[in-house]
């Protein structure tokens, strides 16, 4: 079942033959994490990307003893350190689940390997690096320029709502740029 979802979620990109989706499907490990278990420590090498089948997961880095979130994802989603893994160079962040998560993974030696023997394989390489320049980039902009309040209704609008529900208050904050005190108090008065 797990490789059927990934299986329908490649197919909504690119058309796949059923032999090349059998050797695609083939690369993908089934993986399960508890509650607070960790995909990838800082300082380790990011070996894979992660599909994830069901679950809620965050990517962080700390900074003076604190900890930034910098990516939220649940079902059906990819997540990975993506410098570590390009690089194949230690990494700065942490990618941490908030619940149970169920991933499939490819390693970046299947990546490689996937691109050289299925040309449309690179097409999905490239979403992936579109989606996530897309997202950094709209995040950055953010950051810098957009007020407090605009920032967490945005984020109410336009996350899943599974992220919404279940993401701790502390790491939404975080990961808006905002104080948990002004996020509790935005809440406040949307309410």
């Amino acid at each position: 079942m797990p490789h059927e979802i990934l299986k329908q979620h490649l197919l909504s990109f690119v058309p796949f033959s059923e032999q090349e989706l059998a050797l695609i499907l083939s690369r993908f490990r089934l993986n399960s994490y508890e509650a607070k278990g960790f995909l990838l420590s800082e300082q380790k090498v990011c070996s894979d990307i992660h599909f994830i089948v069901h679950g809620l997961v965050r990517t962080y880095y700390v900074r003076d003893g604190k900890e930034i979130t910098t990516y939220l994802a649940s079902d059906q989603g990819f997540v990975s350190s993506y410098p570590s893994f390009i690089n194949q160079t230690p990494s700065i962040e942490n990618i941490q689940c908030i619940e149970a998560t169920t991933t499939l993974s490819v390693s970046y030696r299947d990546m490689q390997e996937l691109y050289r023997l299925i040309p449309q394989w690179e097409k999905i390489g490239r979403i992936l690096a579109e989606q996530t320049l897309l997202c950094f980039s709209d995040r950055l902009f953010k950051l810098q320029s957009v007020p407090a309040k605009e920032k967490y209704l945005e984020f109410l609008r336009t996350s899943p709502d599974k992220i919404v529900r279940r993401t701790p208050l502390l790491h939404i904050a975080s990961f808006l740029g905002i104080a948990p005190e002004s996020l509790s108090r935005i809440r406040k008065s949307i309410s």
